[in-house]
């Protein structure tokens, strides 16, 4: 069976992640069903990432095994037809390999959680981004999340139903820019690695918050992370905030 990557774009707010649920809509089961209406019997698709509910992606990367020998272009048009209404899109179909994995062959991901200091309510970014009233001290954000990179053991950063073999991560880097944006200001976030545990970005994000309000001291971040104890962490921000922005292979399977 000819097998083909995909990349995805999607609004995570209306599914309850991206894993296919018996009883819940997932970004999974909407693209095997339309994926169903081009195919009988095709097996299920396999993402690089699990993102958990309400999270978004630009750039998640999946793999689906069909019968057909498709165009890759007319592939994707095909998809997005029956995608329609849902809030997800295939911004391109490649054809790959038969040991390409888009979960196991990928060398890295980037996450990027936006959040938005600002008094007035959000209007058009609601459900986007992540606000708070601030104001957040983005030096010291930084020299907090200066403890995280690197090879760690981060226990402290991760869900207590995580399903990975080991907490031990390498995150290559953290970085925290800065925006202007009407009565405000919009900070963005972006983390490296290979790969991420569960939830671990959401709660790097929430503690790096409680730095930059005040709450918590830079070095408590190293103190936390060295404490390998859940309880420790500060809390985990929301989903909506948070996207998948990119998977790199050792070859682009859609360059």
């Amino acid at each position: 069976m000819p097998r083909y990557a995909l990349k995805i774009e999607y609004h995570g707010g209306p599914f309850a992640g991206w894993q296919r649920q018996a009883d819940q809509p997932s970004v999974q089961g909407t693209v095997e069903a339309a994926l169903a209406r081009l195919e009988a019997g095709v097996p299920a698709i396999v993402a690089a990432g699990r993102t958990d509910a309400g999270v978004h992606a630009t750039g998640q990367v999946a793999h689906a095994d069909l019968a057909r020998d498709w165009d890759p272009r007319r592939l994707s048009e095909a998809l997005n037809h029956h995608l329609r209404p849902a809030p997800v899109a295939i911004l391109a179909a490649a054809r790959v390999k038969d040991d390409f994995s888009a979960r196991f062959s990928a060398t890295g991901r980037r996450y990027l959680f936006r959040l938005v200091e600002r008094r007035a309510p959000v209007t058009h970014d609601a459900g986007l981004v992540w606000q708070v009233r601030g104001p957040l001290d983005l030096d010291a954000m930084r020299a907090g999340a200066a403890h995280l990179v690197g090879l760690h053991d981060f226990t402290t950063f991760r869900a207590a139903l995580c399903q990975a073999k080991s907490p031990v991560k390498t995150l290559d880097d953290i970085a925290i820019e800065a925006r202007d944006i009407p009565h405000g200001r919009e900070i963005r976030f972006v983390l490296r690695a290979r790969s991420f545990l569960h939830n671990q970005v959401r709660s790097i994000v929430g503690t790096l918050e409680r730095v930059g309000a005040g709450s918590w001291h830079p070095d408590a971040v190293r103190d936390a992370l060295e404490a390998r104890d859940r309880a420790r962490c500060g809390p985990v921000s929301p989903p909506q905030g948070l996207y998948l922005t990119d998977v790199t292979y050792p070859q682009d399977p859609f360059g």
